[in-house]
């Protein structure tokens, strides 16, 4: 989960309270460094180009870090839930990647965005009615927060609330407020919250998130139940480490998935690019090694999915790099 963004990713077990996507942590400072472990094999070497595409994690490294709102318990009628798990319905990975890019790319502001991407898919349509009164919808400071805060607004707003959406800061500091009700909805991320809670309430050393969405979300509303924190419906789209490799070097090399990256591209030429931390942290560069089997010739020390890695993948100086999920460079139009 993404320093600036959230706070919303945090790393499962110790580093949850970092209020990072799992794996990440603070951007650092460019260059190369030599690998952990020596890589045998030719690798492969890094192709430029524009479109990025996500390889796909099917393996199940990552923790099932899905959209999810947060819900003071007071408040959590079955009417608010229900309007705000329209927007669950709704929301899968390739739609928020889009969302982003509307902000990001084209412009737009997240209320712009979120009202287009309301009227396509008729989630305000047959909104039932909950009990009326006041409704402040946390956001974090980072697109898509705001772009999802902004659907929970429309939501709420037809449901009869009277809704505003203020700006927030990281996890350490939204979370007590969303348990006082001093905002009452925030759009989470299942894995990574249920790591936080599991730290505060002090749940022990073991994590409870994996990559079993269902899983996560049931240890998630059995933490949230001894703060008084109650979590709608999760959404398809998830929010976690992904690596990224150009469109040009996918079609070189024949990779799609990150098993066929381990497969085809272990060895010295293969360059993996993100923060410092990746090189540490289970869900980066030694969940690949571990999981995949995955060996590279060297380690660029970039930044968390940032504009670095990002001009890195595209410029031809890592082969592949960590881009988180739902960034919008992986938009095609």
């Amino acid at each position: 989960m993404r320093a600036g963004r959230r706070l919303s990713i945090a790393v499962v077990g110790a580093v949850a309270a970092a209020g990072v996507l799992a794996g990440c942590g603070e951007a650092g400072s460019s260059g190369t460094e030599a690998p952990q472990q020596s890589a045998s094999g030719e690798g492969c070497a890094p192709v430029a180009g524009e479109q990025l595409i996500a390889l796909t994690d099917d393996k199940a490294l990552q923790n099932a870090d899905n959209i999810i709102p947060a819900i003071n318990t007071k408040v959590a009628t079955p009417q608010l839930v229900a309007a705000l798990d329209k927007v669950s319905a709704v929301l899968d990975t390739p739609k928020l990647v889009q969302l982003n890019k509307a902000v990001d790319v084209d412009r737009k502001s997240a209320q712009a965005a979120a009202q287009e991407f309301s009227a396509a898919n008729g989630i305000a349509d047959g909104v039932e009615k909950g009990s009326g009164g006041k409704i402040t919808v946390g956001a974090g400071n980072f697109t898509e927060s705001e772009i999802i805060a902004e659907l929970y607004k429309i939501q709420l707003t037809a449901a009869g609330y009277q809704v505003t959406v203020q700006q927030i800061g990281n996890r350490e500091l939204y979370e007590p407020a969303l348990e006082k009700g001093e905002i009452q909805v925030v759009p989470e991320y299942a894995a990574t919250m249920a790591e936080f809670l599991k730290g505060k309430t002090g749940g022990g050393s073991d994590p409870v998130s994996s990559p079993d969405v269902e899983k996560t979300v049931t240890a998630l509303r059995g933490l949230g139940e001894q703060v008084g924190l109650s979590f709608g419906q999760p959404a398809p789209a998830q929010n976690q480490n992904a690596f990224a490799v150009t469109k040009e070097f996918a079609e070189k090399y024949g990779v799609r998935t990150l098993s066929e990256l381990a497969a085809k591209c272990s060895g010295t030429a293969t360059v993996l690019g993100g923060p410092p931390e990746c090189q540490e942290r289970p869900f980066c560069k030694p969940g690949l090694e571990q999981t995949y089997g995955l060996s590279v010739g060297s380690f660029s020390s970039l930044d968390q999915g940032g504009p670095l890695t990002k001009t890195g993948l595209r410029n031809g100086t890592i082969s592949v790099g960590l881009v988180f999920s739902t960034d919008a460079a992986y938009a095609t139009s």
